[in-house]
């Protein structure tokens, strides 16, 4: 399967060099200010370190003249549905849809501690990346491909993906497809399923995890993070 997608890719990356030259990414922070998503270990809501790795993503897109249009959904945290979402992303003709995460744990998984006087859930046992797409998208193939290009970079950067949705995602709508790079075939998620261009949602370490909650809220490393997408998205439109 992957030879014939990366001969696609290819012949992909050449029709590109000779269309256009500009591309909107549309980056959308996952989850609201009053739906922040998962707490780390810590008590922090996820949609905070959503929001801090996207707009650094944006910055630096817009460094490059192709990318100028770009654009991220969400910037306030206001509430806004799934489905909205990709309609926005739909409407600005977006080429590209990104969705910034960052995960959890199954509740069967959680340990707990004090910290700060507060009793705080966490995992310490998973660790890890992770990137899911949909076949329902309105290019599955290609989102399948900017997966395994991100997937393939974060390894390149010595990064390791986590396997902890395995017991879940065991065929069907739901699959680990690549053990490898941390790819998930996610069906029915809907702002995977209902944008019309390439999208994966890319889920950037395990905030319930102690010691890596720590490492995605340097500076550091967000920025470490950020130049594997940016070279992934480089690689998918063949600078």
């Amino acid at each position: 399967m992957w030879p014939f997608l990366l001969i696609f890719f290819w012949g992909a990356a050449l029709s590109s060099e000779c269309g256009a030259k500009e591309y909107k990414i549309a980056i959308d922070i996952g989850h609201s200010q009053s739906v922040p998503g998962a707490l780390s270990a810590r008590g922090v809501p996820e949609y905070q370190f959503n929001k801090q790795v996207a707009t650094l993503l944006l910055q630096k897109l817009l460094q490059d003249k192709r990318f100028k249009g770009s654009f991220i959904i969400n910037e306030k945290g206001g509430a806004i549905s799934l489905a909205a979402r990709a309609a926005l992303a739909n409407r600005q003709g977006a080429a590209l849809f990104i969705s910034i995460h960052h995960d959890s744990v199954e509740p069967k998984d959680l340990s707990h501690w004090l910290y700060q006087g507060e009793n705080r859930a966490y995992c310490d046992k998973f660790t890890g990346h992770s990137i899911f797409y949909s076949e329902e998208n309105g290019d599955p193939l290609h989102s399948l491909i900017f997966a395994i290009i991100l997937g393939s970079e974060m390894l390149r950067q010595g990064f390791c993906p986590t396997l902890h949705h395995a017991e879940k995602f065991t065929g069907g709508d739901k699959d680990l497809i690549d053990k490898t790079r941390g790819i998930y075939k996610y069906n029915k998620l809907v702002v995977l399923k209902n944008t019309k261009m390439p999208a994966i949602l890319f889920e950037c370490g395990i905030i319930k995890n102690r010691s890596e909650e720590l490492k995605v809220s340097s500076h550091k490393y967000q920025n470490k993070i950020v130049k594997v997408l940016i070279d992934a998205i480089n690689i998918f439109y063949a600078k």
